[in-house]
């Protein structure tokens, strides 16, 4: 018989001040009147031991409502079968003595039914499926407790422990707590990370981390994600900017008319036509399109389903457009995207470019580096280069056309068509790629076909050599040093050679700056009245001669070649004066002679057999004493015959002896 806990611990504790009956009694008598036993005892557990005294017998009552639990064997009673703590906490049973046929006494015996950890908790549902929207908030209750608590027949208290099963999924459901099995969201759902998980929710009756003997029961819950309408349109193609694939970027459309011309058929566009999708590709929402600005003239109109882009009228200038086109759900005008369309109004093309040879041959070796030249055939010296023409330019060259490979990744073409290799050639094969030429603004193109053949290095000769870029920067940079030292070489060979004239030149330079101009002294004592005579003093005999000359002439501006010659500084006579040749005053000076005779700077005819004579020369005889106005004409043919060189280095030298023989070399007669 089934009693609460609260009645059989109130019966306990009475039986303690009960007075034990059985020592009282005659007759019969127990050990224990009040047994204990856990449940799931085997049968024939003894319970107490009964005492009869002669004369005397004792029976079980068989009125007794627990009495087939019990039985008698010589002095124990005895249970007949297993008993369960989940069905029975209590158990009594009388016992009747009797003395002959007359009942002397009763006996009653209260078993308590101790509880043992038998029963695993138990779940209403081992197995639910659960559908949960994409766009259900953080927090809100997936299922709700009561559907997930489990009971456990031992009355033990429940604990709870929730995982996945589904790699990746982890830490998007959780649990309210080890008491409360409530199923939460507890992390923003996307539909396109996963779209159903497994999960595991455990009850048991001894916490986790219990040494005890643990019962469990175990709950399998499916989780469907339902997509929900959370992003708004994608123009394609697009390119994935984070590693959940969550947003997608579109780059620009663009397309070319022709400038005064309505085409009458949808634009071709790169990438592709204007096209968008909705992401939440389960749902599929409906999408238009329209062009929100760039258009201002209404050149351009874009179908509102299909986003095929059309013209209205043609374009008159060659400036370009820049069209604003959005894609816009029908259910949800908040949901949208916005694509730039760059359209390019350039000249009718009216030839497409082509290739004079249908067919190129071509020639590489096994084993050059990347980026190797693929020669001519034949010519393993001269790189293979394709070249498209265009009738459209004078010349057939058309700066905007650019080449590549079509059907082949072992070969690129650059810009300016050479075809290089792409990899590591390995082994010798005949190699047939289309290359193409596209003409960049009118998107026109031209193909032709290239057969290169792959061959090993040492089927040539040493003459056929083929170099390759990296070849070619190392043979300029050493042309480029061996130039740089031949340079710097002949700069130290023109130094040597010429470093006193052009010292010379520059000194000269300077004095004539500093002179302020080419008159000489004797020409401004011109303006004196009175006539000036210098005396000079020979080395043998201190003889003085006095010669004066005056002249009176006219200013008039030198010729350069003279005005160098009267600036230098070696020369000691001036334009007005008289000059006598240095060699022979030097002379004049070192050799001890008898006097010479001045020579009169009134002479007519022109000496023109002596290099060193220099001489002032009238048209006519002037009679010196008659102080006529004389005119100076200046011998500029026989000065720039002289000068040259060698003689510019001797005025150097001799200015260097100026300072010495200074009062040797002075000679000559100042023109008032």
């Amino acid at each position: 018989m089934a009693v609460s806990h609260w009645l059989l611990t109130s019966v306990l504790f009475l039986l303690l001040f009960l007075p034990d009956i059985s020592a009282q009694q005659q007759g019969c008598s127990v050990s224990d009147s009040a047994p204990s036993v856990y449940e799931n005892n085997p049968p024939g557990y003894v319970l107490t031991t009964i005492h009869v005294d002669p004369g005397f017998t004792v029976t079980i009552d068989p009125t007794s409502e627990d009495a087939k639990f019990f039985t008698i064997q010589g002095s124990e009673l005895q249970l007949t079968e297993s008993v369960d703590y989940e069905e029975n906490t209590v158990l009594i049973v009388n016992l009747i003595c009797w003395n002959s046929d007359v009942q002397s006494n009763s006996l009653e015996i209260l078993v308590t039914i101790l509880n043992e950890n038998d029963n695993s908790p138990v779940f209403k549902q081992t197995n639910l499926t659960q559908v949960v929207p994409e766009d259900t908030k953080v927090n809100s209750t997936i299922i709700a407790r009561e559907e997930l608590t489990a009971s456990d027949a031992d009355l033990d208290t429940i604990f709870y422990e929730l995982t996945t099963i589904e790699q990746g999924t982890e830490g998007y459901f959780a649990i309210k707590g080890v008491y409360n099995p409530e199923i939460y969201l507890s992390r923003a759902l996307d539909y396109d990370k996963f779209k159903l998980t497994t999960l595991l929710l455990y009850a048991r009756d001894r916490p986790v981390d219990s040494s005890d003997a643990t019962n469990t029961a175990t709950a399998t819950i499916n989780i469907l994600i339902e997509q929900s309408d959370t992003k708004p349109p994608w123009f394609l193609p697009c390119t994935f900017i984070n590693t959940d694939n969550s947003i997608c970027i579109s780059s620009p459309y663009t397309g070319r008319v022709n400038i005064s011309e309505v085409s009458t058929e949808p634009l071709i566009l790169e990438p592709g036509p204007i096209h968008a999708i909705d992401p939440d590709y389960t749902i599929n929402e409906r999408i238009v399109y329209s062009i929100v600005g760039g258009d201002t003239d209404k050149v351009f109109s874009v179908d509102a389903d299909t986003g095929n882009l059309t013209m209205n009228k043609a374009a008159t200038s060659l400036d370009g457009f820049l069209l604003q086109v959005m894609a816009t759900q029908v259910n949800n005008i908040q949901k949208y995207s916005v694509a730039s369309v760059e359209i390019k109004v350039i000249n009718k093309s009216e030839h497409p470019p082509y290739f004079e040879n249908k067919i190129y041959s071509g020639t590489v070796f096994v084993g050059v580096a990347l980026r190797s030249f693929v020669f001519q055939a034949g010519d393993p010296s001269s790189p293979l280069m394709i070249t498209a023409m265009d009738d459209d330019f004078p010349d057939k060259v058309n700066p905007n056309i650019e080449y590549y490979i079509k059907n082949s990744t072992d070969f690129i073409a650059t810009k300016d068509g050479f075809i290089l290799t792409n990899v590591v050639l390995q082994s010798p094969e005949t190699v047939t790629i289309e290359a193409v030429g596209r003409d960049t603004v009118s998107l026109q193109e031209a193909s032709t076909v290239i057969v290169v053949e792959v061959m090993h290095a040492t089927a040539v000769t040493s003459s056929d050599k083929a170099y390759t870029a990296q070849d070619m920067a190392i043979l300029g940079g050493t042309l480029a040093a061996l130039l740089l030292l031949a340079l710097v070489f002949l700069g130290v060979m023109i130094y040597k050679q010429y470093r006193k004239p052009v010292k010379y030149l520059i000194r000269k330079k300077f004095s004539k700056e500093i002179s302020g101009g080419f008159q000489n002294q004797s020409h401004e004592q011109d303006s004196l009245p009175d006539v000036s005579t210098k005396q000079h003093e020979t080395p043998e005999n201190g003889s003085v001669e006095s010669m004066t000359h005056v002249l009176k002439q006219p200013a008039f501006p030198l010729p350069s070649s003279n005005a160098e010659e009267i600036n230098s500084p070696p020369k000691p006579s001036v334009a007005s004066t008289v000059t006598f040749d240095q060699e022979e005053k030097e002379k004049e000076v070192e050799e001890p002679e008898p006097k010479k005779e001045v020579k009169s700077i009134l002479k007519t005819d022109r000496n023109t057999a002596d290099d060193g004579y220099k001489a002032v020369w009238f048209k006519t005889s002037v009679d010196p004493e008659a102080r006529e106005t004389a005119e100076v004409i200046v011998d500029n043919a026989v000065d720039s015959d002289d000068e040259s060189d060698q003689e510019m280095q001797e005025k150097e030298e001799e200015e260097d002896d100026y300072d010495k023989n200074d009062h040797h070399s002075r000679l000559g007669v100042s023109l008032a």
